[in-house]
C-alpha cells in the first residue's frame, strides 16, 4: 500500500470537513422548509376560525387575556400554597396535641401549668345554644355560608377599621383562626396570613362545618393558661361549659379576640364591657332579641376571684420555653406530650423577690423616675430559685430578666479584673489612676479627679473607671492594637463565665457599655463562689410523664459544670469584691453574719442601675430602669438595687446552712468598719429614699473629703494597737456612686457611670 504524504492527508481532511458542512447546511435548510410548510398549513387551518371586527374585541381578546392571567394566577397560587400545605404533611395532624406541662416547685408542690391539654370529650350538641350563637355572632356570622374565607366579612372589617382609624374588627373567619391555632404561630406577617387562607380552604375540604366549630371551641386560647371553652368555664366560673348561662357565655365568647386583655380574673370591668358587646352582636345578627339579652345585661357574670393565686408567671414562661427545647432532644420515637416537671424554684424566695421589688417601686419609684425592675436568684448549680421579669405580669408579659438586654455598667468590671488576674496581675498590683485615651475617647472618673497609684482591690472597691480601661490596654501589650487585643481577652473570659450576649468590641466595653441579660449576668457570677466552675442556668430539675415515669433529670442528664477559671483566681476575686459590700458602693447589700461579695453598676444618664452579688449559697442580680430607655432620677446601683438584693437574700437564707465563700470564709465577722457600715445600712435613716440632689461643686467637695478620710485611716493604722483611738464619728459617711462622664466631643456617649 502506498504511504500518503502530509499534503494528501490535509486534502482528505479538507474534503471530509466540506462534506460535513454540506450535510449540515442541507439538513438545516430542509428542516426550515419543513417547519415553514407546517406553519403555512397551520395558518390555513386556523384561518377557518378567524373572527374579525367587533366580534374579536368583544369575545376573543378578553377570553384570551383572561386565560393568560388565569394561568399565571394559578401558577402563583400554587407557589404560595406549597409552604402552607407542608404544614399538613403529618398524617396525625388532627390527633396531635401540643406540649402540656404541669410545673412543681423544688419541693414537689404544684405552681402552675403551661401548654395545651385538650378536652374533646364534650360533643357539640351539649354546648349551650347561647354560647354557640354568641361565638358565631362575634367571630364569624357567615360561618355556615362561606368556604373558609369570608370575603364579605373581610371587606366589612376593612371598611369599619378604616372609618375608626384603627383595628376594631377582625377579618379572619373561624376556619382561618382554627388553621392558625393548629398549624401556625401568632406572628403578624403577610406570609402567615397567606398560609392561613390556604389552610382554611384545605380544612373546609377535610372537615365538616360542625367539626371545625367543635375544634375551634376546644383548642382556642382563653386566657389564664386555659385552652378551650370548657377549661375556661372551669377556671373562671368553677363549672362545666354545659352549665354556663347567657351572661357567662357572652363573657367566654368575648375572650376569643384578646384573652389576656379581657380575662375576667385580671380585668373584670373590661371583661364585662366586652361581654356587653357580644350581647349587642347577638341582637344585631338576629340570633336573639333585645328582650332575651336584657337579663344578661342586668346581671353580668361574676368570675372566681383568683387574685390570691399568684403563680410565678415569668418563671413559668421561661421554664416552658426550656421544656420545649428539652423535648426536642428526646428520641424521635418518644410520642408522649404530657409531662410533670419539677423545677428549681423556691416559692418563699420567689415571693420575697416579688415583694421586695414591689415595695421599693411603690415607695421610691416615683421619686427615682423608675418604673420597672427584674431579678434572678440562682443556686451554685445554676438552678434558678426565683425570677421576676417585671413589676406586673398582667400588664406586660415581656420578661425583662430573660429577653431584655441592658448595659451592666460597673457590674461588668469583675470579668475585667478576673482577666487581669489570669494574666499575671495580683489583687495588690499597682495601677496608676490617671488620664488615658483610646482614640478620641477618654474615660473619666467621678469629679474629673484621679487617685494616683491604687491597687486592683482599691480600684474595684471605689469603682474607678480608668483602671479597667488601662488593664485592657495592658492585657494586649505587644499587639499592634493593644486595647483591641486586651478587650478580646476580656470577652473570651466573659464567655467562659457563661455570658452569651453579643458583646461587640467597643472602647468602653471594660466599663460595661455592652449589653447583657439579668439571667446570664446572675448565673455568670456563680463562677466566683463555685471555685471557678461555670454552670448553665436552668429551671428544670426533673421530668416525668403523666403516669409518673422518670424521663429526664438534670443531675444525671444535664450539662455539667466547666472549670472556667482557677479556684485561686475565684478566691482572689471574692476577696476583692467583698470590699465593695463592706466598705464600697454596696453597703446596703451587707448581710448580718453572712459573708457577701458583689458589684454595683450604673450606666450613663442613670438609665440602668444594677447590683449583682453572691454568698456561699446563692447569687442574685437586680436591675432597675425603664422600658423606654429613659433616664432615672440619679438612681445608682448602691440604692434600690442593693437594698432589694439585701431584702431578697435575707429571705433566701432563712433556715439555710450558711456556706463559705472561698477567699472570704464562713461565719467570720467582718472588720469593725464593715460592721459599722452594715449597721448603717440596716438603720432606718439609711434606707433608700428620694434621690440626692448633688451639684458638681458638692461632688468635688465629697471627693476631697473622701481622700481626707483615706489619709486619716492610713494614719490610724500606724498607731500602736495598745493605744486607744477615739472614734471620729459613730456613723460612717456614705458617699454617692461615681460615674464615667464623657469628655466634650466624646463619641462613646454610653459610657457607664462609675458605681
Amino acid at each position: 500500500m502506498r504511504k500518503l504524504v502530509p499534503s494528501e492527508w490535509t486534502t482528505k481532511i479538507r474534503h471530509w470537513l466540506l462534506d460535513l458542512d454540506a450535510r449540515i447546511d442541507s439538513t438545516l435548510f430542509s428542516s426550515a422548509v419543513g417547519v415553514r410548510e407546517l406553519y403555512e398549513r397551520f395558518s390555513t387551518f386556523m384561518d377557518r376560525f378567524y373572527v374579525g371586527r367587533w366580534k374579536r374585541w368583544v369575545f376573543i381578546e378578553p377570553l384570551s387575556e383572561a386565560a393568560t392571567i388565569g394561568l399565571c394566577g394559578l401558577i402563583l397560587m400554587l407557589a404560595l400554597a406549597v409552604p402552607a400545605f407542608r404544614e399538613t404533611a403529618d398524617d396525625d395532624w388532627l390527633k396531635k396535641s401540643d406540649l402540656a406541662v404541669t410545673f412543681l416547685d423544688r419541693y414537689g408542690n404544684p405552681i402552675g401549668n403551661r401548654g395545651i391539654k385538650h378536652n374533646d370529650s364534650i360533643p357539640l350538641e351539649e354546648f349551650p345554644d347561647s354560647l354557640i350563637k354568641a361565638t358565631l355572632a362575634t367571630e364569624d356570622r357567615r360561618f355556615y355560608d362561606h368556604f373558609g374565607i369570608d370575603f364579605a366579612g373581610t371587606a366589612r372589617a376593612l371598611v369599619t377599621n378604616a372609618q375608626a382609624g384603627g383595628v376594631r374588627q377582625g377579618g379572619s373567619s373561624i376556619t382561618q383562626q382554627l388553621a392558625k391555632n393548629l398549624f401556625l404561630s401568632n406572628e403578624r406577617t403577610i406570609e402567615r396570613k397567606v398560609n392561613e387562607a390556604f389552610l382554611a380552604v384545605w380544612l373546609e375540604t377535610r372537615l365538616t362545618k360542625n367539626e371545625i366549630l367543635k375544634l375551634y371551641l376546644d383548642r382556642a386560647y382563653m386566657g389564664g393558661g386555659t385552652f378551650g371553652v370548657d377549661g375556661a368555664a372551669h377556671f373562671y366560673f368553677n363549672k362545666s361549659v354545659r352549665d354556663v348561662n347567657l351572661s357567662e357565655a357572652a363573657m367566654l365568647a368575648g375572650l376569643f379576640k384578646a384573652p389576656t386583655k379581657y380575662a375576667p380574673h385580671i380585668n373584670l370591668p373590661a371583661a364585662r364591657a366586652r361581654a356587653n358587646q357580644v350581647l349587642d352582636n347577638l341582637v344585631e345578627a338576629g340570633f336573639m332579641t333585645e328582650g332575651q339579652v336584657f337579663g344578661a345585661r342586668r346581671n353580668p357574670a361574676n368570675a372566681v376571684d383568683r387574685r390570691d393565686e399568684n403563680s410565678p408567671n415569668y418563671y413559668l414562661d421561661w421554664a416552658f420555653d426550656e421544656m420545649r427545647k428539652l423535648v426536642d432532644t428526646f428520641p424521635k420515637s418518644y410520642v408522649e406530650r404530657v409531662f410533670v416537671v419539677r423545677t428549681a424554684i423556691d416559692m418563699n424566695v420567689q415571693r420575697a423577690a416579688e415583694s421586695a421589688i414591689e415595695n421599693q417601686l411603690r415607695q421610691f419609684g416615683r421619686d427615682y423616675h423608675a418604673t420597672q425592675a427584674a431579678t434572678v436568684v440562682s443556686d451554685l448549680d445554676g438552678g434558678v430559685r426565683a425570677m421576676v421579669g417585671g413589676r406586673d405580669y398582667g400588664a406586660s408579659q415581656f420578661n425583662r430578666a430573660v429577653d431584655a438586654y441592658r448595659q451592666p455598667g460597673s457590674s461588668f468590671k469583675p470579668y475585667v479584673y478576673t482577666t487581669a488576674l489570669l494574666n499575671g496581675f495580683k489583687p495588690t498590683s499597682i495601677i496608676v489612676d490617671g488620664p488615658v485615651c483610646i482614640g478620641n475617647w477618654c474615660p473619666q472618673n467621678y469629679g474629673h479627679s484621679y487617685s494616683g497609684n491604687v491597687t486592683l482591690t482599691q480600684a474595684i472597691t471605689r469603682s474607678i473607671n480608668v483602671v479597667p480601661v488601662k488593664i485592657s490596654i495592658a492585657l494586649g501589650k505587644g499587639s499592634p492594637n493593644p486595647a483591641k487585643a486586651g478587650r478580646a481577652k476580656i470577652v473570651e473570659v466573659a464567655r467562659r463565665f457563661g455570658i452569651k450576649a453579643p458583646l461587640p468590641d467597643t472602647p468602653s466595653l471594660p466599663i460595661g457599655a455592652d449589653e447583657v441579660t439579668v439571667l446570664e449576668h446572675a448565673v455568670a457570677y456563680v463562677t466566683f463562689p463555685n471555685k471557678g466552675k461555670s454552670v448553665t442556668p436552668h429551671a428544670v430539675l426533673e421530668v416525668r410523664t403523666g403516669a409518673g415515669d422518670l424521663v429526664w433529670r438534670f443531675d444525671r442528664d444535664g450539662k455539667k459544670p466547666l472549670q472556667a477559671i482557677p479556684a485561686s483566681v475565684a478566691a482572689d476575686m471574692a476577696g476583692m469584691m467583698s470590699h465593695v459590700v463592706s466598705e464600697g458602693t454596696a453597703r446596703r447589700a451587707a448581710l448580718d453574719g453572712i459573708p457577701t461579695a458583689g458589684k454595683t453598676g450604673t450606666t450613663n444618664a442613670y438609665r440602668d442601675a444594677w447590683f449583682v452579688g453572691y454568698t456561699g449559697n446563692f447569687t442574685c442580680a437586680v436591675w432597675y430602669g425603664n422600658d423606654d430607655y429613659s433616664p432615672t432620677n440619679r438612681m445608682t446601683g448602691g440604692s434600690l438595687p442593693a437594698q432589694t438584693w439585701h431584702d431578697i437574700m435575707v429571705a433566701a437564707h432563712q433556715g439555710v446552712e450558711i456556706k463559705e465563700i472561698p477567699g472570704i470564709g464562713a461565719g467570720t465577722k467582718l472588720p469593725a468598719e464593715a460592721a459599722a457600715g452594715r449597721q448603717a445600712a440596716n438603720a432606718p435613716d439609711t434606707k433608700p429614699g428620694p434621690p440626692p440632689i448633688l451639684t458638681k461643686r458638692g461632688a468635688d467637695i465629697l471627693v476631697r473629703v473622701e481622700k481626707l478620710f483615706d489619709e486619716a485611716s492610713k494614719a490610724l493604722e500606724k498607731i500602736p494597737a495598745t493605744e486607744p483611738v477615739k472614734p471620729v464619728s459613730s456613723n460612717p459617711v456614705a458617699f454617692p456612686d461615681s460615674f464615667a462622664a464623657a469628655t466634650p466631643g466624646n463619641p462613646a456617649a454610653a459610657s457607664p457611670r462609675k458605681n
